[in-house]
């Protein structure tokens, strides 16, 4: 027996239990110490490895949305300049070979603000409404969901410094290895950095820049930039309208007006339609105190200018499929798609309008945004709010669009005819210079309804003929100053409804020669009373008893 055991034996049996109890007593602390051990290691707030790894995929819908952020930043800094490059470098890995940088030359930042800048959440501006930032993700969080590495390069100019005095230049960075590792699990301290003065933009501004680039949309430089240009070129529009520069690789982005109103937009045309819509909505449906305003705008396409554009040139424009609402916030669109319209369903000629939403951020809750600022979901009171009005609004247009293609396609069907008059026009006699008040009035009328009228694409076009409901019970009517001579067929007359357009309806017309012969006849008819000097009112007179009997014997009831 060993020393010790022989020792506990020789004990009482109250002071073994008594030892007994020290022990287990013991051993319990020993375990509570280890257990709050690991409850210390493995209930931290953040478990930063996976958090970093869940970070990435925070919900960016790809590369332009994610620049977006940045380019939100330098805005709110103040930016008049922001120049994006996307180049390739050399690199043993492809999938990284590409690298992003984005330069502004806005106010910078000191080297407090910098640390903050980079943190999750740590921005200055948080919770500021007045600009396009205030969650404080935008930096950290859209360039770790591209790139495993972004540095910040930014300066201020120093105060009482002269105009050739370099600025400070300070520097931090997120590694995504590092933080996996844990090696970083604080923001580096900002350090000066030696940098050429030609990568200063201006007295003060900021760079960042994105390297072992592993999730871009795309590994070609060419298809990268080429989404930019569309997509920011739509998102920041009204601040390049308002004076801002953006460059993609030294190009300057040109803005993308998807209502196609603005002059200064490469493709424009359409027109406003009504007058612009104000609501003032409640920022939460219960509190009333704090309201917001809500502007809607909407825009007619044209059709008689756009009709022919070929399926190539439509979707470079965006005219295909681009139904639906610009949703705007604080000047940058934050969405686009089918919002607001109730039980309306998006069709074909719903292409051939536009809507933009504008709203102020302090409205955020109400649509529903996001801190990535690329979504919008409207809550139930704004979308009863808006609703009724813009769905009446888009049927409305839907139904103009539709009209205006039935004319485009009764326009189609006159051609055949309008150029054999065309053609043989000068076998005649010239038509009078002077022309009867009635006909010239009524061409003046119609070129206010009839766009084609008005811009004729080629001047040497005399003849043309369109519906139009006239004023009497004529099957016709001709409109002349001059210059040009119109047919103007009447569909509410029998003789039009029952016999001349059976014969041009449908995607087939029955006979295109008969119908074209039968519109030849009625332009001689139109043709001679124009030449008839000083006949014009007995004639006219003579028409529209023609027209009446014609009626009465198709037997119209």
């Amino acid at each position: 027996m060993s020393g010790v055991a022989l020792q506990f034996s020789l004990l009482t049996k109250q002071e073994q239990l008594q030892g007994g109890r020290m022990i287990k007593a013991a051993a319990s602390r020993a375990m509570t110490k280890t257990v709050h051990s690991v409850r210390r290691a493995d209930c931290s707030i953040i478990a930063l490895d996976k958090f970093i790894q869940a970070t990435r995929d925070s919900g960016y819908k790809g590369t332009a949305s994610a620049i977006s952020e940045l380019v939100d930043n330098s805005i709110q800094a103040g930016a008049t300049r922001i120049a994006i490059s996307v180049a390739a470098k050399t690199s043993d890995d492809e999938e990284k070979a590409i690298e992003v940088s984005v330069l502004d030359n806005g106010c910078g930042m000191d080297p407090p603000t910098l640390r903050q800048a980079l943190r999750f959440g740590g921005s200055t501006r948080f919770g500021d409404r007045r600009g396009l930032g205030r969650y404080g993700m935008g930096l950290p969080n859209a360039s770790l969901s591209q790139a495993r590495r972004v540095a910040v390069f930014t300066w201020q100019s120093p105060k009482g410094a002269r105009g050739h005095d370099t600025p400070t230049v300070y520097s931090s960075y997120l590694d995504v290895d590092e933080i996996v590792r844990c090696e970083m699990i604080e923001v580096p301290e900002p350090k000066v950095v030696k940098v050429s003065p030609s990568e200063c933009a201006g007295n003060s501004g900021t760079l960042v820049c994105w390297s072992q680039c592993d999730r871009l949309d795309n590994r070609r430089v060419s298809t990268i930039v080429r989404k930019l240009e569309v997509e920011l070129g739509r998102r920041f529009r009204h601040f390049i309208w308002k004076g801002l520069r953006i460059t993609i690789n030294g190009d300057t982005l040109d803005a993308f007006d998807p209502l196609y109103l603005h002059p200064k937009a490469e493709i424009s045309g359409a027109q406003l339609f009504g007058e612009e819509m104000r609501f003032e909505v409640r920022a939460d449906p219960l509190d009333s105190r704090k309201t917001g305003w809500v502007s809607v705008r909407f825009t007619e396409l044209p059709v008689h200018a756009w009709h022919k554009l070929s399926n190539d040139e439509n979707r470079r424009i965006g005219l295909s499929k681009g139904a639906g609402v610009s949703i705007v916030r604080g000047g940058r669109e934050v969405d686009y798609g089918w919002f607001f319209m109730g039980s309306k369903h998006r069709e074909n000629y719903d292409d051939w309008w536009r809507c933009e939403i504008q709203f102020d951020p302090i409205l955020d809750e109400a649509f529903g945004i996001t801190h990535t600022k690329q979504q919008a979901r409207p809550q139930a009171h704004l979308i009863e709010a808006l609703s009724p009005d813009l769905e009446a609004t888009a049927r409305a247009l839907n139904g103009r669009a539709r009209k205006a293609h039935t004319a485009v396609k009764a326009r189609e069907r006159f051609s055949e005819a309008e150029r054999i008059a065309n053609e043989r026009d000068h076998l005649l006699r010239p038509l009078p210079r002077s022309v009867d008040p009635t006909a010239r009035a009524l061409m003046r009328e119609l070129e206010e309804s009839h766009p084609t009228l008005r811009d004729r694409p080629n001047e040497a076009d005399r003849y043309s003929i369109i519906e139009h409901s006239v004023k009497d019970t004529s099957f016709f009517t001709l409109a002349h100053d001059g210059d040009r001579l119109v047919l103007v067929l009447n569909p509410d007359h029998p003789f039009y409804r029952e016999i001349y357009k059976p014969l041009s309806e449908g995607e087939a017309p029955r006979d295109p020669q008969l119908r074209a012969k039968l519109e030849l006849l009625l332009l001689a008819a139109a043709r001679s009373e124009a030449a008839a000097r000083g006949k014009v009112p007995a004639l006219a007179k003579h028409r529209l008893e023609w027209s009446n009997t014609l009626a009465a014997f198709l037997n119209d009831k």
